[in-house]
């Protein structure tokens, strides 16, 4: 099994890239935005190997945590590698392991193609496929991912990721918890 991918990004398509490596192009499906390069540089990409009857699939993510919860998605039933990569590209990681950790099921209604019942099925395994890896649920995942969301905010917002970043980290200790308050809270700094 091909394990990881360093080469040159030839090409970037909508939930795929070509890596070169070896005089050999490799297709690689990624979560949407997982690469943040441009053609021509040197990408190392952690894969995952899916085998079909009539096909060889890479899936390729910037991080080992990323490919080992996406092979842990695939584990679960009704879930194939391109749900699984679905599932990547809409939630951070955080996300789902905050979700798994707290037992919301919603937030995985916001991936395209699942609904509640299979969001809550999903949940439910993924819980405990989680709890039997190590450190995968973090406890202070849903604070970091509020964070998170106000840093988006402020980018989409013309901030720098810099100045988001910089803004997070001015907020007193005591700073309110909620994504509206910590938002408005930055808007000020």
């Amino acid at each position: 099994m091909i394990a990881s991918i360093q080469g040159t990004l030839t090409l970037i398509g909508a939930d795929y890239v070509v890596v070169a490596a070896g005089g050999i192009g490799y297709k690689v499906f990624v979560p949407h935005g997982a690469v943040d390069a441009i053609i021509g540089d040197n990408v190392l990409l952690h894969t995952s190997m899916v085998v079909r009857e009539d096909a060889l699939l890479l899936f390729g993510f910037p991080t080992v945590s990323e490919r080992d919860l996406f092979e842990m998605l695939i584990t679960i039933s009704g879930i194939g590698p391109k749900t699984g990569l679905a599932i990547l590209s809409t939630l951070s990681i955080d996300h789902l392991r905050n979700a798994a950790a707290t037992g919301q099921p919603e937030i995985l209604t916001r991936v395209p193609g699942i609904g509640r019942k299979t969001a809550e099925k999903i949940m439910l395994e993924l819980k405990d496929k989680l709890k039997n890896a190590d450190g995968l649920i973090a406890p202070g995942a849903a604070f970091e991912d509020i964070n998170k969301d106000v840093i988006d905010a402020l980018t989409s917002l013309g901030y720098s990721v810099a100045e988001a970043q910089a803004a997070i980290s001015a907020l007193p200790k005591d700073a309110p918890k909620t994504f509206d308050e910590r938002l408005r809270l930055t808007l000020q700094y």
